[in-house]
């Protein structure tokens, strides 16, 4: 009961920013595929999250087909009940088998750019800063948790929102969006959550996941994620209006391919040879830079833990030879070698202070690299299950 992360349920009687709860696993959990990404070299940050988002625009040129290839005659039922086409309700609307009214404004509109199809841009760029991590309690204290402060550049208003309330907005996201690939958020953690460094890491780890979700065209104007942004931290009853109206969104899974737009006209057409060629050169692609990820992740991870450890000890061993050298030294009180013993000592805390910068370096490149790195295995992780929908 002190996590949290992991609260039993939302509570009727508290404000928005005290609820304690989340969501029902309602949804599936996404991981990486078949593995996690390394942990990390600190101690006290062992059990930190890997972040594991993803990059929102690639997504965006995934094409489906449009209402008018429906036909049940030409397309016979997968036998595979659990396949993600059919999950995400891609059979159900090739086989003309969904019907629902779309109202104008949940449009999605897809243009031809210069290296084909992609969504519509966002006519209204905006920003989002993700600062001030403040703990703060309930309950008479028996609860702690860490609220952060969202500053939205389009409307200039603050709200604060606790961890769960990103895990709520991405379990619906990634329910409503079956073909976008939706930012993984920093992993949960149910120990040690209010230890510094998981605070910070954690922090930059939502900014991150902040910054693609406002870059991308589609996710960024989704009610749901604008009613996040938006809705004061004190109004319960807004709160809670704008959550019920996002759990209960009909243009989800198989209708959200109804919201979908297409171009019409000559020369908007796409080869069906041409499309499925590039589907699979970016399967590759994909592949590859997944390995590829892993493996400098990994990399980079090891050569950041020797450096605060490995590397540091050494310098510092070094260090305490030369220091133990001048203090035998000192033993002989000669003025002749007062200058040599000075040398030395300063030797001594020359070695110690290049250990020290050995240990700070991680924190000015590979920390940053590593970071981003995450962000696009979850990602890669999404693209399996994108590409057999576009398959299908």
């Amino acid at each position: 009961g002190s996590d949290d992360d992991w609260d039993d349920d939302w509570d009727e009687s508290s404000t928005v920013a005290d609820e304690p709860g989340s969501l029902s696993s309602s949804y599936p959990v996404y991981e990486t595929a078949g593995r996690q990404a390394s942990g990390h070299y600190r101690l006290s940050m062992q059990s930190e999250m890997s972040l594991s988002s993803h990059s929102g625009h690639l997504a965006g040129h995934l094409h489906l087909p449009s209402s008018s290839t429906k036909s049940s005659a030409a397309v016979s039922r997968n036998l595979n009940r659990f396949s993600t086409f059919v999950k995400s309700g891609g059979e159900a609307f090739v086989l003309g088998e969904v019907s629902g009214f779309v109202k104008d404004g949940d449009k999605l509109c897809v243009v031809l750019g210069p290296r084909g199809p992609e969504w519509q841009e966002n006519p209204y760029p905006f920003q989002c800063s993700i600062e001030d991590p403040t703990k703060q309690t309930k309950f008479k204290g028996m609860k702690s948790y860490i609220a952060y402060k969202l500053v939205s550049s389009h409307t200039g208003q603050q709200v604060h929102r606790r961890y769960k309330h990103f895990d709520w907005l991405y379990g619906r996201l990634a329910e409503k969006f079956p073909v976008i690939s939706v930012p993984h958020l920093p992993e949960k953690q149910a120990t040690g959550r209010f230890e510094e460094d998981f605070i910070s890491k954690r922090r930059k780890g939502l900014a991150w996941w902040m910054d693609h979700m406002c870059s991308h065209p589609v996710l960024a104007q989704c009610d749901a994620f604008q009613h996040f942004l938006t809705c004061p931290s004190t109004d319960e009853k807004t709160w809670k209006q704008g959550k019920r109206k996002a759990e209960k969104d009909e243009m989800v899974g198989a209708n959200f391919f109804l919201t979908i737009s297409v171009p019409a006209g000559s020369g908007a057409g796409l080869d069906l040879h041409e499309v499925e060629s590039q589907v699979d050169g970016f399967k590759a692609f994909m592949k590859k830079m997944d390995e590829s990820a892993l493996q400098l992740n990994h990399t980079a991870n090891e050569f950041a833990r020797k450096q605060v450890t490995g590397f540091k000890k050494e310098y510092q061993k070094v260090g305490h030879s030369f220091k133990c050298l001048s203090q035998a030294f000192e033993l002989d009180q000669q003025a002749s070698s007062t200058g040599l013993n000075q040398a030395i000592a300063f030797t001594a805390e020359a070695y110690d202070a290049i250990g020290d910068l050995f240990a700070d370096q991680p924190q000015q490149d590979l920390d940053a690299v590593m970071d981003l790195l995450a962000l696009y295995q979850g990602h890669l992780a999404n693209f399996p299950d994108i590409i057999h929908v576009q398959k299908g």
